[in-house]
C-alpha cells in the first residue's frame, strides 16, 4: 500500500509540477503579442483492482492545450482589416484636406485678385500700369494652379510609394508564413509557439487587406487576398509585384506572379490599408486633380473667348491671355489605349464646350460597328457618331482618330477629358497692350438711313492683309438672293464686291471678317473705322463680369464654384473617414476583447491557479512523505 501511496504522490507531484510550469509560462507571456494562453489538462490514471475493490492510482497531464477560438480570431482579422483601412483613409484624406485648406487657398485668392485688378482696368482701360498688373495677377493665378497640381502629383507619387512598401511587407509576411507552415508540418502541427507565430503573421497580413484563411492538414494555413488571389499555399508563397500603370503610368498596379503569368489585382477590392491607398489614389486624388484641371480649363477658356471678342490698344482683335485649352501642353493625358488593343489607331481629345465637362472618366469601346462611350462615374452610355476622323456626341468634347481603319473590333480607350490641364495652364500674353479692353463694335457706325434691322459684327481683323484700308464703307443688299455686298474706300471708290455666304452670313475681304445679322430684306450701309478708341472699356467690363457668370457644369456653377466644390468634397470625405474610423475602432476593440477573454492571459486567474497548483504540489509531496513514514513503520515493526 505504501508503494501505491508513493506512486500516487509522485504522479500528483509531477502533475502539479507541469501545471505550475504551464501557469508560469502564461504569466511570463502575459504581455507577449499574439500569445495564446495554455492549459494543462489533468486526467486520472487507470484504477487498480485489489480484491473486490478498485483503487485509483493518481493523475497525469494528458494534454497541454492552446486556447484558440477560430471564430473570434476571424472576427479580429476582419476588424483589423477594417480598422487599418479606416486609419489609412483618414490619414490620407486629412492630408489632402489640409493641402486644400492651406496651400490650396492661393488658387481662389489669386483668381479673386485677378478679377480685382480687372475691375481696376475697367476704370483705366488705357493705363499700361493697370494692364501690367492684370497680367501679373494672371501669371500668379496660373502658377498657383500649377503649384497645386504639383502637390497633388506628389501625393500620387507618395501613395504609389506606400503601395510598393505595403506589397514588399506582404511578400515578406507571405514567405515567413510559408516557412512556419513547413515547420508545423514537420513538427506534427502541435507546436503552440509556432501556432502563435502563425496567427501573429496572419493577423499582421490582415492589416494590408481582406484575407481568407484556409486550414490545411498538419496545422498549415493557406491565405487568399481580396477573395481571389492566393498569397500562401501551404509551404509556398506567391510573390506580388508593383507594375507601372497602363495606360496611365502614375496609376501603378499590383500583379501576382503565378509561374510565368502575371495576374492583376483589383486594388479597389483588396481592402485593408492597401485597398484604402488604391481608393484614395484612384478616387479622391483623381477627382481632385480632374476638378482642378476642369477649373483651369474654365479659366483659360472664359478669358480667351472674351478676349477674342474685344480689341486691344493696337486696334487688333484680342489674342489669348492663357494657353489654348486644346494646346498639346494642356491636352496631354486625355486618352489612354487599353494595352490589350489589337488595333493601331491613335486617338486625341478636343474640348469643344467647357461648360459641358463633368470631370468624370469615360471608357470608349469599338465593337466593329458602333462607338460606345460609358461614363465610369454614372454608368451613362452614349453612342458617338463618326464623321470623317471625328467622333462627336460626347459631353463637351470630341475624339479625333488619326485613321479609323486602324481601329480593331474590341479596342477600348480610357478618356479623361480634363487631362492634365492644371499642370499646363500658363499665361502666353507678354505685352500688356494686347489686353482687349475695348470692343470691335466701336469700329462700326451704321448709316442714318438704316432701319436698324440689319447689324454687322467684326469677327476677324488682319491689318497686314493685302488691300486693308481704314476707314471703309460696307453696303449690303439683302433684297436679292444671295445677298450681295460692296466695299468702298473713303473716297467712294470700290474696293471689293461679292455675295454674302454661309450661316450665319459672313463676308471675308481685305483682311476683315464680318458677320451679318439681318431679320428683313433691305439695303443697309455701315462705316468701319479701325482706329482704336481711347477710353473704350466695354470688353474689360465683360472680362470683369466673368467672376459672377455661371459658365461651368451646364450653367450651374461659376469658375470659383468648381474649385470650392472640390475643396468642400474633400472636406466632406475627410469628415466621413473620421466617423468611419471611430466606428471601425469600436468594432475592432470588441473583437479584440473577445479574443482576449478566450485566449488572453488573466493575471488574477493565473495567480489563483499558481496558488492552487502550489498547494496541490505541496499536498502530493506530503502524500509521498506519508508513504515513506508508513513504509518505515512497517519495516521497523517487522
Amino acid at each position: 500500500m505504501s508503494n501505491d501511496l508513493l506512486n500516487i504522490g509522485r504522479n500528483g507531484l509531477l502533475t502539479s509540477q507541469s501545471q505550475l510550469a504551464v501557469t508560469s509560462n502564461n504569466i511570463a507571456n502575459a504581455n507577449t503579442t499574439g500569445y495564446h494562453r495554455q492549459v494543462a489538462t489533468q486526467s486520472t490514471l487507470g484504477a487498480r483492482q485489489v480484491g473486490g475493490e478498485y483503487y485509483g492510482s493518481g493523475s497525469y497531464v494528458s494534454d497541454v492545450k492552446r486556447i484558440y477560438n477560430e471564430f473570434a480570431s476571424r472576427e479580429l482579422r476582419i476588424g483589423q482589416s477594417s480598422l487599418s483601412e479606416a486609419e489609412t483613409s483618414f490619414s490620407k484624406l486629412s492630408q489632402l484636406d489640409q493641402l486644400f485648406s492651406e496651400i490650396g487657398k492661393s488658387v481662389p485668392n489669386s483668381l479673386n485678385d485677378m478679377f480685382a485688378q480687372m475691375n481696376g482696368l475697367v476704370d483705366l482701360p488705357d493705363d499700361i500700369g493697370s494692364r501690367t498688373t492684370v497680367l501679373s495677377s494672371a501669371t500668379q493665378m496660373a502658377q498657383s494652379i500649377n503649384q497645386m497640381q504639383n502637390h497633388l502629383d506628389a501625393q500620387v507619387k507618395n501613395t504609389n510609394g506606400e503601395i510598393a512598401g505595403s506589397v514588399e511587407q506582404l511578400n515578406e509576411l507571405s514567405s515567413e508564413l510559408a516557412k512556419v507552415n513547413l515547420e508545423l508540418r514537420e513538427n506534427g502541427g502541435e507546436n503552440s509557439q509556432l501556432l502563435d507565430r502563425q496567427e501573429s503573421i496572419i493577423q499582421e497580413m490582415s492589416k494590408f487587406g481582406n484575407i481568407s484563411v484556409i486550414p490545411l492538414d498538419g496545422g498549415a494555413k493557406s491565405i487568399m487576398l481580396g477573395g481571389n488571389t492566393m498569397l500562401v499555399t501551404g509551404e509556398s508563397a506567391t510573390p506580388l509585384e508593383v507594375k507601372t500603370g497602363d495606360p496611365f503610368p502614375n496609376s501603378t498596379q499590383i500583379v501576382a506572379k503565378v509561374g510565368d503569368k502575371e495576374v492583376p489585382l483589383n486594388g479597389s477590392r483588396v481592402g485593408g490599408s492597401l485597398g484604402a491607398l488604391f481608393e484614395y489614389r484612384d478616387d479622391s486624388l483623381f477627382n481632385a486633380q480632374q476638378e482642378l484641371s476642369q477649373f483651369a480649363l474654365g479659366v483659360a477658356d472664359a478669358f480667351n473667348k472674351t478676349q477674342a471678342e474685344g480689341v486691344d490698344l493696337n486696334g487688333n482683335l484680342g489674342n489669348p491671355i492663357f494657353t489654348d485649352i486644346n494646346d498639346p501642353s494642356i491636352s496631354f493625358g486625355r486618352v489612354g489605349a487599353n494595352p490589350n488593343n489589337t488595333g493601331t489607331a491613335n486617338l486625341s481629345v478636343n474640348i469643344d464646350d467647357v461648360s459641358s465637362l463633368s470631370g468624370n472618366e469615360y471608357n470608349l469601346t469599338y465593337d466593329g460597328t458602333d462607338y460606345k462611350l460609358v461614363d465610369s462615374e454614372t454608368g451613362n452610355e452614349q453612342t458617338l457618331t463618326l464623321t470623317g476622323n471625328t467622333l462627336s456626341g460626347a459631353d463637351g468634347f470630341s475624339v479625333e482618330i488619326d485613321d479609323p481603319t486602324n481601329l480593331a473590333s474590341g479596342d477600348s480607350f480610357t478618356i479623361r477629358p480634363n487631362g492634365s490641364a492644371a499642370s499646363g495652364i500658363a499665361v502666353t500674353m507678354t505685352d500688356p497692350k494686347e489686353i482687349a479692353a475695348g470692343s470691335p463694335d466701336s469700329f462700326v457706325t451704321a448709316a442714318d438711313g438704316n432701319s436698324g434691322n440689319t447689324n454687322v459684327k467684326i469677327t476677324g481683323l488682319d491689318r497686314n492683309a493685302t488691300g486693308f484700308e481704314s476707314p471703309i464703307t460696307v453696303n449690303l443688299d439683302t433684297t436679292v438672293s444671295p445677298a450681295t455686298y460692296s466695299i468702298l474706300d473713303e473716297g467712294g471708290n470700290s474696293l471689293a464686291t461679292g455675295n454674302v455666304a454661309g450661316t450665319p452670313s459672313t463676308i471675308s475681304a481685305l483682311g476683315v471678317d464680318i458677320e451679318i445679322d439681318s431679320t428683313v430684306s433691305e439695303t443697309a450701309s455701315f462705316t468701319l473705322d479701325f482706329t482704336p478708341k481711347p477710353g473704350d472699356n466695354s470688353n474689360a467690363v465683360k472680362l470683369a463680369e466673368l467672376s459672377e457668370q455661371k459658365l461651368m457644369n451646364d450653367g450651374k456653377s461659376t469658375l470659383i464654384d468648381v474649385y470650392q466644390d472640390a475643396k468642400q468634397d474633400i472636406g466632406s470625405q475627410a469628415k466621413g473617414s473620421e466617423i468611419r474610423l471611430v466606428s471601425a475602432d469600436a468594432v475592432y476593440q470588441q473583437a479584440y476583447s473577445r479574443v482576449q477573454s478566450d485566449s488572453g492571459v488573466n493575471l488574477d486567474e493565473e495567480a489563483s491557479n499558481l496558488l492552487r497548483f502550489q498547494q496541490s504540489y505541496q499536498a502530493s509531496a506530503r502524500v509521498m512523505t506519508t508513504a515513506q513514514q508508513v513504509f518505515d513503520t512497517l519495516f521497523n515493526a517487522i
